[in-house]
């Protein structure tokens, strides 16, 4: 199944935080929080546009923000571009 976003939007994937500390210690499921860096998986064709984000870009994004859906049983979020906080460059 494909997705593509609309208006001003783009797919993201969360990107999985560690389970474990620096120091070692195990941080249960019910303890995590849900992570704020995702991998853009799909953009509109305005964001595509305005070169503002590209597919593989990985971003961090505002706490509260975007709509969650699955997609073949895979979890993602649909975030606006104002949302999106930035661009971490490799």
């Amino acid at each position: 199944m494909k997705f593509k976003p609309l208006g001003e939007r783009v797919l993201v994937e969360r990107l999985e935080e560690d389970t474990k500390t620096s120091s070692g210690i195990i941080i249960p499921d019910n303890a995590k929080e849900k992570p704020l860096m995702g991998l853009v998986k799909a953009v509109s064709a305005k964001v595509k546009d305005d070169k503002a984000l590209k597919e593989n870009d990985t971003i961090v994004f505002g706490k509260y923000k975007g709509t969650e859906i699955k997609l073949d049983s895979k979890e993602y979020i649909v975030l606006e571009l104002e949302d999106i906080l930035g661009v971490i460059e490799k």
